[in-house]
């Protein structure tokens, strides 16, 4: 797993809307577009509020030497970076990371099932448009609220052809993970992004038919969870602070803003690097991240302080601080 904590200026050098909601940004750094593998993520630096704070967002489509390319959808409510983003215009400079991956394609499987859901489609595009090109045996199952959240419908439609069924919700349309499932030859890979009730019901399903745990890959937005975002308390008996994280920023950031050092890389719940042990809860924990297994979450003993939340009351953790 590829991590690079290098920053470059970089500007926006065009923008376009792809639906009501999601928009996507061309950004040209200067010294030139690094390396990349589909599946990658870009950071970006935002401004929220008057502080900088880091964004991460999938790469999408195959390797361009002019420019990065991201879709970003507009979050209502959010925690702002979205809102960053929508009010940069073609032009204007911005701070950008290197890419990195957690979500590698392996090509060493007889079959491939492409799952999306909404927004998460943005890393399984490049992923599909190599896949066909290598002429692997794929097909992908993409979901949305309505048909112009399809976004990049169109793209994978030239390149997948009838491998690729859309599934709107307005039309009381349904993907059955079951079914999809059931149909993959033995030794298949299937690679799922999207909300985090899809990606839960994946590993359900996965688990169900009895698949290999690492045949399943997943990716999560990072800001998505089975509760709504509510303010909550932290108490570090280590570093004697107690501390509110307000319902539009993650712990992460709020344990920074204190002067709390917190390793970190991914920002969405899949590295673990953030991860802290749980002294005690009062209320629930709503894990967020993809890091931990289910089994994890239920024991509540760690966390991811990048996405996880609180609801109803707090935590006390144990960061990594020692007194000298």
């Amino acid at each position: 797993m590829k991590s690079s904590n290098t920053w470059h200026p970089a500007h926006i050098r065009a923008h376009r809307d792809l639906s009501p909601t999601v928009r996507e940004f061309e950004i040209r750094p200067e010294g030139g577009v690094k390396p990349w593998t589909v599946g990658s993520h870009l950071k970006v630096k935002v401004m929220i509020d008057g502080r900088e704070e880091t964004r991460s967002y999938s790469l999408v489509g195959l390797h361009d030497p002019a420019v990065y390319r991201i879709a970003v959808k507009r979050a209502e409510p959010g925690h702002g970076g979205s809102r960053h983003m929508w009010s940069l215009e073609a032009g204007e400079e911005l701070t950008i990371g290197e890419p990195d991956n957690h979500f590698e394609l392996a090509f060493n499987a007889p079959q491939f099932l492409l799952v999306a859901g909404g927004i998460g489609i943005t890393p399984l595009v490049g992923m599909a448009q190599m896949l066909a090109a290598k002429g692997a045996d794929v097909r992908m199952r993409y979901a949305a609220r309505n048909a112009a959240e399809l976004v990049y419908a169109d793209v994978l439609q030239q390149s997948l052809g009838e491998r690729l069924q859309t599934y709107c919700s307005d039309a009381d349309e349904r993907l059955s993970l079951d079914r999809e499932i059931a149909a993959l030859a033995p030794g298949a890979r299937m690679l799922v992004c999207g909300p985090l009730g899809m990606l839960d019901a994946a590993r359900d399903a996965w688990a169900a038919a009895g698949r290999a745990p690492a045949d399943l890959r997943f990716e999560t937005f990072g800001n998505s969870g089975h509760h709504a975002a509510e303010p909550f308390w932290v108490e570090l008996p280590r570093h004697k602070l107690r501390i509110e994280v307000p319902p539009d920023r993650t712990l992460l950031d709020v344990l920074e803003e204190h002067g709390v050092e917190t390793l970190s890389d991914c920002c969405k719940g899949e590295c673990g690097l953030c991860a802290m042990d749980v002294i005690s809860v009062q209320g629930q924990i709503d894990h967020r991240d993809v890091f931990f297994s289910p089994h994890e979450h239920q024991a509540n003993q760690r966390l991811c302080a990048c996405v996880s939340r609180v609801s109803g009351g707090g935590v006390v953790l144990d960061s990594a601080y020692r007194a000298d």
